[in-house]
């Protein structure tokens, strides 16, 4: 069995083994990382020998740590990369290449649109009715997203909303609100098989499906990282945030709003947020915008769009594509009975 796994912001770990009476056996562990001693390989490879198949990551990883001979250094990788490279080989989880990608970007949809375009898409993608696919916002009107999860009375002044034209609408996946104006924010979602992400813990998908993203903002001039659970960073502080919702069709859905310009008075008089959480966040003051793909690549919103799209179209050998005739109509019949409805905007009051 073959596992894969690119550690965000390090190196590839390549793990191939075998399982013989339920035990893993001729554990080989390879990858572009750096390790002193070299005799810390054979450790490592001794460490995964002998265990049940059935071993979960975080017992592989200690197993692997206990192992190490003293003052082994780990570079690009870790105990914990090795032990989900090995679940990956073992759950039999497919990589990016295995995959023909397509990129949608596409004239602007309302907020109703773009929610229920992420359901259809993501659970055609695990029917296996459509190639895995990033797709690009474009906003027609401007929204508070809100989480599945979350309260509409908690987390939305409704005047400051109505006075600032702030459509409030529920998504399917978690999280918190999430405040765009039209024109403000670069939002993407990617559709992928759950293949995709056998082996990786919910929390560990997250900074893998958003690996590229790091690197096409790197290649902007954005010191970009990701902050456990789901958050895009720079130095400057948060970027963006990520959601993501695992559907019945084998179909994963993960989508990522970053800011572009964002002016932190109307998000107070918006969102019932206070200074703790903003500064929380890395926003020091609430009375100035928040502007971090602008400030920190002098670019404009629909360039860094196209350098994001070019990034991942050459990591992944993408092609263009588009929303289906079919895909709009099963949209638009989601947005009748589902994502319009009070039933659903307020199902948590």
């Amino acid at each position: 069995m073959h596992g894969e796994y690119k550690v965000p912001g390090g190196k590839l770990v390549v793990v191939d083994v075998d399982v013989v009476d339920g035990v893993i056996a001729n554990a080989r562990v390879a990858g572009d990382f750096f390790l002193e001693p070299d005799e810390a390989l054979d450790a490592i490879n001794g460490a995964i020998n002998g265990l049940p198949a059935a071993t979960d990551a975080k017992t592989i990883s200690k197993a692997v740590t206990e192992a190490l001979p003293a003052g082994t250094v780990l570079l690009g990788f870790s105990a914990d990369a090795v032990a989900v490279t090995v679940r990956r080989a073992l759950t039999e989880a497919r990589g990016w290449d295995d995959f023909e990608w397509e990129v949608i970007h596409e004239p602007a949809e309302s907020p109703l649109m773009h929610l229920a375009l992420d359901e259809v898409l993501a659970t055609r993608v695990g029917e296996g009715a459509r190639k895995p696919t990033l797709r690009f916002w474009e906003w027609a009107d401007s929204a508070v997203i809100i989480g599945s999860f979350q309260s509409i009375k908690n987390e939305v002044d409704p005047e400051g909303a109505a006075k600032h034209g702030f459509q409030v609408v529920r998504r399917i996946s978690g999280g918190g609100a999430m405040m765009v104006a039209k024109g403000s924010a670069v939002t993407y979602s990617l559709y992928v098989p759950a293949e995709l992400v056998q082996g990786l813990s919910f929390a560990d998908s997250y900074a893998f499906l958003d690996d590229w993203v790091l690197q096409g903002l790197r290649a902007l001039g954005i010191d970009a990282t990701y902050q456990p659970l789901n958050d895009i960073a720079s130095p400057q502080g948060k970027i963006g945030g990520a959601a993501q919702k695992r559907l019945g069709s084998g179909g994963v859905l993960h989508h990522v709003t970053m800011a572009y310009d964002m002016d932190n008075q109307t998000m107070l008089e918006v969102l019932r947020i206070g200074r703790e959480k903003l500064s929380d966040k890395g926003i020091a003051s609430a009375a100035k915008r928040v502007d971090p793909l602008r400030s920190q690549t002098g670019l404009s919103r629909e360039a860094i769009i196209d350098s994001l799209a070019a990034t991942f179209t050459k990591l992944h050998n993408a092609t263009p594509g588009r929303v289906t005739d079919e895909e709009r109509a099963a949209a638009e019949e989601l947005i009748a009975t589902k994502f319009s409805t009070p039933e659903w905007t307020n199902r948590v009051p």
